[in-house]
């Protein structure tokens, strides 16, 4: 009883830490000039504070120390610095701009902090492809890598109100479920705090009218780190089956969590080669802006994308028992579905240029198309040199 008490109140510790935190930070971000102004890249047509990702941190950190009293986890204390750490890179980048590639290599020492010094990385592939064991070399440099990918998955899709906490929550509560009925405590505790410090920025970012505020990369940097050590011991603790609520598919299920993030990093790094720009160079070209372009707001295009998340979830634990390529293969072709409907139906309604390589992939242009889009830019070109 006294674990189940220790995460309910870490939890309830960190949604009224948060929720009180808030005005607080907006208060002093205001003072401060730190908005976030609309630009070209941005879906925001105001100026709006940012940094709410200062009361994610200050909450889960606060709320999980107290929590863990009750459990013996020395990893925590190395998992606590690299938040600290992940925690000011970004604060620094919501400030100053950091050059992606050196964001990048904090990324990495982050990583490499939880692999080499927690001790959290993947000892076992469930038999993916064949593979058991993996070796402390493999394993280091594939969690490394995960981390990584994970991290940056999370900063991407935070572009419109409520998207980037709201997956969060899901996934964290997903998670949290399944350590806390297989009794994993100490990860049921990280999870239902990071539950609980994100729905109090929730409430703000969304429902927030005098005390809206973003979470910048202070907060995307921090939950994308959280999540990717959920995800990574979610498999480890599936490695025995013997155990009540083992998962037999773990890194399946995972990709099947973890869907709408690393589908729109795919999805807007591959525009991003095809178009030659750099890969961690922000634009407008993610999920979420074609469904704004179809004339969803901000919240209806946050609360569908979740519950398409929520489909992806139910169906690969549906899918458990039948194997890792069959969960992968109904994972890949969910995504493609959920990518091609918006495109044709931006691409028949004429709501923007069909000149997205990706959208042209699902659905092509004929000739005609091509030629009639191209006579389009062209004029548009002319009447600007003449206005001008």
């Amino acid at each position: 009883m006294e674990i189940y008490l220790a995460i309910f109140l870490s939890f309830l510790a960190a949604l009224l830490i948060s929720l009180y935190e808030i005005p607080i930070v907006v208060r002093i971000v205001r003072k401060l000039n730190l908005l976030d102004h609309p630009n070209e890249r941005s879906s925001a047509d105001k100026s709006i504070p940012t940094l709410g990702g200062i009361a994610i941190f200050m909450s889960f950190i606060m709320s999980s120390t107290i929590g863990m009293s009750v459990c013996d986890f020395p990893e925590m204390k190395f998992i606590i610095p690299s938040i600290v750490l992940i925690f000011f890179v970004g604060l620094t980048d919501d400030i100053l701009n950091i050059p992606p590639l050196k964001k990048l290599a904090f990324q990495i020492i982050v990583a490499c902090i939880l692999v080499f010094l927690a001790k959290i990385r993947f000892t076992n592939l469930h038999g993916t492809f064949g593979v058991w064991e993996i070796g402390p070399v493999t394993g280091s440099l594939l969690t490394c890598f995960t981390i990584v990918v994970l991290i940056n998955a999370f900063n991407l899709i935070d572009g419109i109100d409520g998207l980037a906490a709201g997956v969060t929550m899901l996934i964290a509560f997903v998670l949290g479920a399944w350590f806390l009925i297989s009794d994993h405590f100490a990860f049921a505790i990280i999870s239902f705090t990071l539950v609980g410090s994100v729905l109090g920025f929730l409430y703000y970012n969304v429902y927030g009218t005098k005390n809206k505020i973003f979470m910048g990369d202070t907060g995307s940097l921090v939950i994308g780190t959280l999540v990717s050590v959920l995800i990574i011991e979610f498999n480890e603790h599936n490695i025995d089956q013997t155990q009540t609520y083992a998962i037999q598919s773990a890194p399946a299920i995972s990709f099947g969590i973890l869907s709408y993030p690393l589908m729109d990093l795919i999805r807007v790094i591959i525009i991003r080669i095809a178009h030659f720009r750099h890969p961690f160079r922000a634009d407008k070209n993610h999920f979420h802006h074609r469904l704004l372009t179809l004339g969803l707001s901000h919240r209806q295009a946050t609360f569908s994308i979740i519950g398409f998340n929520i489909l992806f979830i139910i169906g690969v634990f549906y899918l458990n028992r039948t194997g890792f390529l069959n969960i992968m293969f109904y994972v890949f072709v969910a995504c493609v579905i959920l990518v091609m409907v918006p495109a044709f139906v931006i691409k028949k309604l004429k709501l923007i240029h069909a000149d997205d390589p990706v959208q042209q992939l699902l659905v092509p242009m004929t000739p005609e198309e091509i030629l009639k889009n191209q006579k389009e830019k062209s004029s548009k070109k002319r009447r600007k040199v003449k206005i001008t």
